[in-house]
């Protein structure tokens, strides 16, 4: 895949977004951002990368500040990965206590105790995350392989990482749509960053990146 030419597009849609300004032509603006980032991410364009990811963290927090909520917890998600793979270690520490704050951990919903273990893992809070991980594998409406990847890393079990990241990339081989059409597995990015920053190391498939 050409990525610099989709990188522009995505810039493109990111600028020329217009009409009423509200929470949805936010996130859109977000996705926008996020979808530059991963194309930069692409053509080893680290810093590119690293700047529309800063953009798609910044636009995702601010439509939750516009009116998210519980039917909302993507944005909080969004964010963290975005600054995970920006490499912004500031912005990580903010948005992961931030994510807690809303109440992420304890969340009836499955993707909301995500964003919840996304940011304790982020914080090097493994105990926690232990429980919150614990809980998404009990869970039948939560991807199984992402809550053995969480629940592997908080532990410090590396095969069980490894099994279960490759499990994630398999996943998303199988499937046939993405985020804004960008074939690239970026859950199993934000889940190896999480995992290195936690001392566990995992060579992902060549896979997690479509052709």
């Amino acid at each position: 895949m050409d990525w610099i030419p989709f990188a522009a597009e995505k810039e493109e849609r990111y600028a020329s977004q217009h009409g009423e300004i509200d929470e949805r032509s936010i996130v859109r603006r977000g996705n926008a951002a996020y979808a530059a980032g991963l194309a930069h991410l692409m053509a080893h364009d680290d810093a590119a990368a690293g700047e529309w990811f800063r953009n798609a963290a910044a636009r995702w927090r601010e439509s939750w500040d516009a009116g998210g909520g519980v039917d909302s917890w993507g944005r909080p998600i969004g964010t963290l990965k975005a600054s995970l793979l920006a490499g912004d270690e500031e912005a990580v520490a903010e948005l992961a206590r931030w994510a807690l704050e809303l109440g992420t951990a304890t969340a009836a919903s499955p993707i909301g105790r995500y964003a919840g273990a996304l940011a304790l893992l982020a914080l090097g809070r493994l105990d926690e995350a232990r429980h919150v991980a614990a809980s998404l594998r009990e869970r039948d409406d939560f991807p199984p392989a992402v809550a053995d990847a969480l629940a592997a890393i908080a532990a410090g079990d590396a095969a069980g990482y490894g099994d279960a990241v490759d499990a994630v990339v398999a996943s998303f081989e199988a499937r046939d749509e993405y985020l804004e059409d960008v074939p690239v597995a970026d859950t199993a990015l934000v889940l190896d960053l999480l995992a290195r920053r936690n001392g566990l190391a995992h060579a992902l498939p060549a896979s997690a990146v479509l052709p």
